[in-house]
């Protein structure tokens, strides 16, 4: 029988908009990076997951193995670390210059760039100002260096919510937020980007370039000092795409590829690309710190600050080198995070049975945290595009549609967000961006996509979320009986939990009396007997309760970097474990991501594509339904749009990407034209994965 192509089954035409993505965006059409391939160690992830847990978190940290090959690589390479260390010059120059430091990125390296700021800048300056060592270092530093630091994401600080549609895609929004932060020539500028393509932040870092003019040998060497582009795919995998070669052609700036291959769940950059950057920037800013004050202060004020004794060094090396070795020492490091997260899993696969199986019953969860809010805050915002779940409620939203809430100790909506972010929200102007966006976007799509962004980034968007543990916010919100209380802490948060008085225990006993389960999640400093002694010293919890400790010496961590990156480790393993129990993750990819810019909707594409091939080529297909030919690329991306507008009348969280899975592959297997309609039914029936358990046994194999 001579098999139909797919769209001829399916009476489709490709639509303009899909002709339009194939035809002319190509430069978003980025499949062939490493960061968009699947990892071999968790091919079949949600499975193991599913049977168990805390095997299938064993996958997920296994792959942060990456991270440390390619720290150890670069802690070997002599090249690499005078890169690091130039970096790290850089910081300590503009801070004894009173220029300002530029962290810039999109997405999750965006949030990164606020963590940064909010989470370790910010903070270390302020335990230095209220110390005894601030006399020995105000003349030296500039008058509130905290602000020196500015952490930037796509969208200023509304984005830090959800992402804000069609900005990514434009360097025109990089550009312009460079500008209205006042970014000048001196200033020091990194770009981070997991993919290093990310349009928005590659506008940024150009922006500061073209600050010096024409270029001369001179001033080339100037802007590798000042200009620090930060990536994670291979050069050569990156050069057929226009935009990325403007970067990495340009002599006048310094690149730091951090390339640690795919990612545990495909495409989700926001875990091990994330983190080797968020590690590595948070190095070369600990570093810079540490050169200034290094000057001033003793050995012993160093320590007391939390920095490597003096004495640990050879003092024999050269500045450079002995400043190299610090920074190897910090590289190599890593590994203690995963070997202290790996000593947890037990109690992290008990917390993460916790918060899926109150999610499967249709209750909610609330996060709680003062130390810990912005990876907490990250990792929860970050759920949403990844696993097409609503994002955090609006205070005005009638109807409350997300499944979690952050809350943080603060009295009020406005100290709620200084509390996340350490300074006051800053949101973009509409009047300074607007002209822009209308005269310089040519692309209808864009533009129109960017002006509905724009109307939704201002600084009024502070008021429209409260995170605060006020009285008259937690009516109405509080945990119910069912739901899931998460206390996260930070070394000597865990002593406000018997301080009757402080918001964590009241939030414990508010938890505790309206019978929603409490889970205490203590990160640092804790005493030798461990979590059993914390359970019991605590006694605010129950006995159906739990407690989840993961020890880490409170040493060598001046800006919290270790911790930082721990907790992220920690969460963003802990909610992808919980989405792919509830479904959201098939194998180890996304599918259930939102393709709502041009990045996601290549990514969408290539899963649908990645996905229905995967299954027509196993022999069980074939004995059973014959040979197909592959699905391209095109067809796949014509499917997706017609399934974005069929869903886009309808609402809930159905994805685009499972939809047109089902429906192309019981039209190949049918030889007939399917509806939506019928692949919707089929789809909510047994979802995406039990749908392709029954035709790729590859998903329940080892990998």
């Amino acid at each position: 029988m001579e098999r139909r192509p797919i769209l001829s089954l399916l009476g489709l035409t490709p639509s303009p908009q899909s002709r339009d993505f194939i035809e002319h965006k190509k430069q978003f059409q980025l499949h062939t990076l490493i960061t968009e391939q699947r990892h071999s160690k968790t091919w079949n992830l949600s499975s193991v997951l599913q049977g168990d847990l805390q095997a299938g978190l064993e996958q997920i940290f296994s792959v942060d193995e990456d991270i440390s090959r390619k720290l150890h690589e670069m802690a070997e390479d002599p090249a690499v670390l005078d890169t690091l260390q130039r970096a790290a010059e850089a910081v300590s120059r503009a801070i004894l210059k009173k220029d300002r430091i530029f962290i810039y990125g999109c997405g999750s390296t965006g949030r990164l760039a606020k963590q940064m700021e909010s989470a370790l800048w910010r903070p270390f300056w302020s335990r230095l100002q209220q110390g005894p060592l601030w006399e020995k270092m105000r003349d030296t530093l500039p008058e509130e260096i905290e602000s020196r630091l500015i952490g930037e994401m796509t969208g200023g600080d509304r984005a830090l919510i959800s992402s804000l549609e069609g900005f990514e895609d434009l360097e025109l929004v990089g550009r312009q937020q460079l500008e209205d932060r006042g970014i000048q020539q001196g200033d020091v500028v990194f770009g981070i980007t997991e993919g290093g393509e990310t349009s928005s932040v590659i506008g940024a870092v150009r922006a500061a370039l073209e600050q010096y003019g024409e270029l001369t040998p001179e001033t080339t060497e100037d802007t590798r000092q000042h200009i620090f582009f930060l990536y994670n795919n291979p050069d050569e995998v990156l050069r057929p795409f226009e935009r990325s070669r403007k970067i990495l052609d340009q002599p006048a700036i310094t690149r730091i590829n951090l390339t640690t291959g795919p990612q545990a769940v495909t495409g989700s950059t926001r875990m091990q690309a994330a983190t080797i950057e968020t590690f590595v920037m948070g190095a070369v800013l600990e570093a810079g710190v540490r050169d200034v004050l290094e000057d001033v202060l003793s050995a012993e004020d160093l320590q007391s600050l939390g920095f490597t004794p003096k004495k640990k060094r050879d003092e024999s090396r050269t500045d450079s080198k002995a400043a190299g070795a610090i920074l190897k020492q910090r590289l190599l490091s890593f590994d203690h995070l995963r070997e202290a997260l790996s000593a947890c899993l037990e109690d992290i696969a008990l917390l993460t049975s916790l918060e899926s199986d109150t999610y499967a019953m249709d209750r909610r969860a609330v996060y709680f945290a003062g130390k810990a809010m912005i990876p907490v805050f990250i990792d929860c915002a970050e759920r949403s595009p990844t696993f097409r779940l609503f994002p955090l409620d609006t205070v005005g939203d009638p109807e409350k549609k997300c499944w979690l809430q952050v809350w943080t100790d603060a009295e009020d909506q406005e100290a709620a967000w200084k509390r996340f972010l350490g300074r006051p929200f800053r949101g973009l102007d509409k009047e300074n961006y607007y002209p822009h966006f209308v005269i310089q976007i040519t692309d209808s799509w864009l533009r129109a996509a960017a002006l509905r962004s724009l109307s939704q980034a201002g600084s009024e968007q502070e008021r429209i979320y409260d995170f605060s543990f006020s009285e008259e916010r937690a009516q109405g919100r509080d945990p119910q009986p069912g739901d899931l209380a998460v206390v996260v802490c930070v070394d000597d948060e865990l002593e406000e939990l018997r301080d009757e008085g402080s918001p964590f225990y009241r939030f414990v006993q508010l938890s505790k009396s309206n019978r929603a389960t409490v889970v205490l999640v203590l990160v640092g400093e804790v005493d030798s007997g461990g979590a059993n002694e914390v359970f019991t010293r605590l006694s605010l919890l129950q006995e159906t309760d739990a407690v989840v400790v993961i020890p880490l010496e409170n040493v060598d961590d001046p800006l919290e970097l270790k911790r930082q990156t721990l907790l992220k480790m920690l969460l963003n393993a802990h909610s992808t474990a919980v989405m792919a129990r509830l479904g959201r993750v098939v194998g180890n990819t996304m599918t259930n991501v939102d393709p709502r810019n041009l990045k996601l909707i290549g990514r969408a594409t290539h899963l649908i594509e990645g996905h229905i091939n995967d299954v027509l080529a196993q022999e069980e297909w074939i004995d059973r339904h014959g040979e197909c030919e592959p699905v391209t690329y095109a067809q796949a991306n014509a499917v997706l749009f017609d399934a974005m507008d069929f869903l886009s009348e309808r609402a809930g969280q159905n994805s685009e990407v499972a939809l047109s899975i089902i429906r192309i592959l019981e039209a190949l297997k049918e030889q007939r034209f399917v509806s939506w309609e019928e692949a919707l039914t089929m789809l909510d029936s047994v979802g995406l994965e039990g749908y392709l358990g029954r035709h790729n046994p590859a998903l329940r194999r080892e990998p």
